[in-house]
């Protein structure tokens, strides 16, 4: 598995060649049959709908073609055709910011709802970063297809409502902590803060970070032939 980078949480404006803008448009025949209210094929294109920012978010070399499409925040899909070529070529999500420290959360939650594909290569997972992008908590609620965590295992524990088996490790930009759900899901709820108490105070692996960003998408290695990725519910919140 290729190194993860921080480059695809950066405010990036390139656009995809012509050719390839136009070819990604195909894929919006995959959205449902009311008008979306907002959809995009850019590399970087984004919105924010009601609290949540969309991003595309096409950010791994050798990438295919993807669109985003869009009835909220949190009622959205993707379609991608990524070739089935190893690194992963995209993490399409979406964002809700929380920007307070770990001690100062009472409570972090969310919901999520989801269709994925039978084949390919991906997870489906949130993306946690505190506000400096020295650390990135990744909760993988599925996968499938060759993709794995970065880092060396941690062992197993069981937080947030979830059984996980744990990695740590560095990209060369940030460290990275890896909770792969032991068994998949496509629906269900995660408490989030107990995950982050037990990785600053049971582990010691961070201090009082203050959490930025709290994203959920698919991180996406591979989905030759076009595929479509369904978010039908997302909720984030945090107090």
């Amino acid at each position: 598995m290729a190194p993860r980078t921080r480059s695809r949480t950066r405010a990036l404006t390139a656009l995809l060649p012509p050719a390839l803008a136009l070819t990604a448009t195909l894929g919006l025949a995959s959205a449902p049959a009311q008008a979306a209210v907002w959809n995009t094929c850019d590399q970087w294109g984004n919105t924010t709908l009601n609290g949540y920012t969309l991003y595309n978010n096409i950010w791994g070399s050798g990438a295919g073609s993807q669109c985003v499409w869009a009835n909220s925040g949190t009622d959205w899909g993707v379609w991608a055709d990524h070739p089935n070529t190893g690194g992963i070529k995209s993490y399409p999500n979406a964002k809700k910011v929380i920007n307070k420290p770990i001690a100062s959360l009472g409570s972090l939650r969310s919901s999520y709802d989801v269709t994925v594909p039978s084949s390919g290569a991906y997870n489906t997972s949130y993306d946690i970063w505190d506000t400096d992008h020295d650390y990135e908590i990744m909760l993988w609620v599925n996968h499938h297809g060759a993709v794995g965590p970065l880092g060396s295992p941690q062992g197993s524990v069981t937080l947030g409502g979830h059984s996980w088996n744990v990695y740590k490790g560095d990209n060369g930009a940030n460290e990275v902590f890896s909770f792969l759900r032991t068994s998949d899901s496509n629906t269900g709820t995660v408490d989030i803060l107990p995950i982050l108490k037990w990785i600053k105070d049971t582990k010691g692996w961070m201090g009082n970070e203050t959490i930025g960003d709290v994203q959920f998408g698919y991180e996406i290695t591979s989905s030759a032939g076009g595929l479509d990725f369904r978010t039908h519910s997302l909720t984030v919140s945090g107090s």
